[in-house]
Parts: structure tokens; C-alpha cells; sequence
């Protein structure tokens, strides 16, 4: 006699689209952004992907638990690590769709392009992004001049450095086919906070391409945490893919910084020389305690700003740096005085390779001991 076969539950219908969404203190927006796809979506197999950054306001709760009420809603709560770019990385890896969409929880991108983003893609595009700057679009009220100007430079450098035949690269908001993120996700840097220009730059071939044009919104709730600091973080990716990817973007980030400083030491330099008539040895003194402290200072908003260090653990920070930057100066006349006096390179080349020595040894000391994750 044949046993009875339980037949199986019923399977729910694997979603086509997975709508990514990085968070970082949004926990106001995240349920009318789950409604407002819920009524551009009807008739989509989709679901929501909140990737948080361990939100202070308990994003990631709310996230939770709405999707304990709708399965199509999941949320990656991310600890010890943040960072826009790496967060859009990990929640297109974790989706099964064929088709992925990033987005910001802000309301600031108009979800009503969804359903045509998608028609493109089925139509055989492998990227359609959301552009301000086709016809029909604009930037709206919600970017600051300051921001404005920095998004438009940017975008020139792509174009002109990299080929980037796209009129918007710095757009958060765009759909792919999520076998192109595949093949390139070995590729993409994790920091800063626009993936859009690193997965187009290392595609190894041009990928089929459609833009449409939407009009960027104020933000619903909440504050941005953009800043024009951003524009820095996208020119250091942009220089790094220039590399072919050999230098990374924190690296390159940091050298920018290192360079800003000795603009520093030149004229704290010569305020303690010429202002505090200071001898040459003190005024050296004090010019470099300056330089170290613009660095690190610079280096905690910008190069590290996912780490940032603040209270207590800003004084130790600094103080790590203090020691990391002069064991780094040893290092910088070690070389170049070895190469000028037993290799016999001239001081110009004995002079950069210490000079590289030493900013490759303070960034891999420093992101050890100062901004260690």
C-alpha cells in the first residue's frame, strides 16, 4: 500500500525584482517608503532589501518589524562596518532576483519610475538610471548649490577620465540586470557612496544602457547625511579606477590628505618663524604637530568617515596618529637616506621614494592602530 504524499505548502512566487535600499538613521521614512512601493508595485513580483548600518534610531527595528507582517520586506542589519557603497554591494549580492534597484529611504528618488525602469530591462537594456540631467528631469530643491557644482564636476571628470558615456554617474538611483553586479561585485570598492561609476567603470564591456529622467525631491523626514565631502570620496574612486583598481580609495584618499598637509606645515612654519620669532628648530617643531593635526582631523571627516572617532575615542586617536606619523618620518629619511647615499639615485628620487614609504607606512599603521575597525 502507498503511503499518502503531504502536498507541499504553497510556494510563494520568487520575486523578479529586488528593490535595494541602503539605511542609516531613516527609521521615519522606511514604512512610507514600503507604501509607496507597495501601490507603484501592484502586479510586480518585488520585494524590499533595507540594508542598515546598525542605526542609533533602531532603523533596522522598524524595518524588522514590518517584515514580520510582509514577507517581501527583509533587512541586513550591518555591525561594525558602514559605508553607502558597501551596503548596496551587499544587498544586490544577497538577492536571488534577476533584476535589482538601488535606492535612497529618503523619498528623495520617485519610486513611480520603478515600473518603467523595469520595462527597459525587460526590454533588453542591462541599466536604466534615474538622471536629472536628461530632458525632463532636474535636480529640484533637494541639492545645495555647494552640492550641485560638485555633482556636475564630477560627472565632466567621469566623462572625460573614464568614458562614462552616462549624463548622470553620480545618480544613487538605478535598475541592472543583477548578473552584471555578479561579475564585477569581485571589482567594486566598498567605501564612500556612489556605486553607479564603479560598476559601469569596471564592466568589462559597455553595458546596454537607458536613462530616464526624474526630478530629485526634498527628503521626507529625517537629515542627509551627505555633505560635499562626497565629491572628494567620488574623485578619489574615479582616480582609482584610473589605476585599473591597484590603488585603492582610502589610500588614495589619504595621500590627498597628506599633500593638503604640507600646505599646513609650510605656513605654520612660517606664521611661528616670521609672527613668534621662533628658532628654526622649534618653529619645525610646532609646524609639524599642525600638519599631523589638520591630517588627522581631515582624515577622520573624510577618509575614514566610517570609522569616525569621537569623545574619548577621538583623543586616543589622535594621539595614535601622532606616534604613527613619527615613526613614519623615520621611515621617510631611512629611505631616502639610503638611497641617496649607497644607491646614489639623487635626492629628487630619494627624496619621493621616502615620501612614499612613509605615506604607505602611516596609512597601513594607522588604519591598524588610530582606525581600527
Amino acid at each position: 500500500m502507498e503511503s499518502a504524499v503531504t502536498p507541499p505548502a504553497a510556494v510563494p512566487t520568487s520575486p523578479e525584482l529586488s528593490v535595494v535600499i541602503p539605511t542609516f538613521k531613516e527609521r521615519a521614512n522606511v514604512p512610507e517608503l514600503i507604501r509607496r512601493l507597495d501601490e507603484t508595485l501592484a502586479g510586480i513580483a518585488w520585494e524590499a532589501i533595507f540594508v542598515d548600518d546598525d542605526s542609533p534610531d533602531g532603523t533596522w527595528e522598524v524595518a524588522k518589524e514590518i517584515s514580520r507582517r510582509d514577507p517581501r520586506v527583509r533587512c541586513l542589519r550591518r555591525v561594525g562596518r558602514r559605508g553607502l557603497a558597501g551596503a548596496c554591494i551587499e544587498g544586490m549580492l544577497s538577492s536571488a532576483a534577476p533584476t535589482v534597484a538601488v535606492m535612497d529611504a529618503d523619498l528623495q528618488h520617485d519610486e513611480t519610475l520603478l515600473p518603467k525602469m523595469l520595462e527597459a530591462i525587460r526590454g533588453g537594456a542591462e541599466l536604466v538610471v534615474g538622471s536629472r540631467y536628461v530632458a525632463g528631469g532636474s535636480q529640484g530643491d533637494g541639492f545645495s548649490r555647494i552640492r550641485a557644482w560638485g555633482s556636475e564636476t564630477a560627472t565632466s571628470l567621469a566623462k572625460r577620465f573614464l568614458n562614462i558615456d552616462l549624463t548622470d554617474p553620480m545618480s544613487g538611483f538605478f535598475m541592472i540586470r543583477r548578473a552584471k553586479v555578479e561579475a564585477v561585485a569581485g571589482h567594486l570598492s566598498r567605501e564612500g557612496f556612489k556605486i553607479l561609476l564603479d560598476i559601469v567603470a569596471s564592466s568589462p564591456t559597455p553595458l546596454k544602457t537607458v536613462e530616464l529622467p526624474f526630478t530629485f525631491r526634498e527628503r521626507f523626514a529625517g537629515e542627509s547625511k551627505l555633505d560635499s565631502l562626497v565629491t572628494a570620496e567620488y574623485l578619489g574612486l574615479l582616480f582609482s579606477k584610473l589605476s585599473g583598481g591597484i590603488l585603492p580609495v582610502r589610500f588614495l584618499m589619504f595621500v590627498a590628505v597628506g599633500a593638503s598637509g604640507i600646505v599646513i606645515h609650510l605656513a605654520a612654519l612660517k606664521v611661528a618663524l616670521h609672527l613668534f620669532a621662533t628658532t628654526f628648530a622649534w618653529g619645525e617643531f610646532v609646524a609639524s604637530v599642525a600638519a599631523m593635526t589638520w591630517n588627522f582631523l581631515l582624515n577622520n571627516q573624510l577618509t575614514y568617515r566610517d570609522r569616525r572617532l569621537t569623545g574619548l575615542d577621538f583623543v586616543w586617536g589622535l594621539l595614535t596618529f601622532y606616534a604613527v606619523c613619527s615613526f613614519g618620518t623615520i621611515a621617510n629619511m631611512g629611505v631616502a637616506t639610503g638611497l641617496f647615499e649607497m644607491v646614489d639615485t639623487g635626492p629628487w628620487v630619494a627624496g619621493f621614494a621616502g615620501a612614499a614609504m612613509s605615506a604607505v607606512f602611516n596609512y597601513t599603521v594607522s588604519a591598524t592602530f588610530t582606525w581600527r575597525k
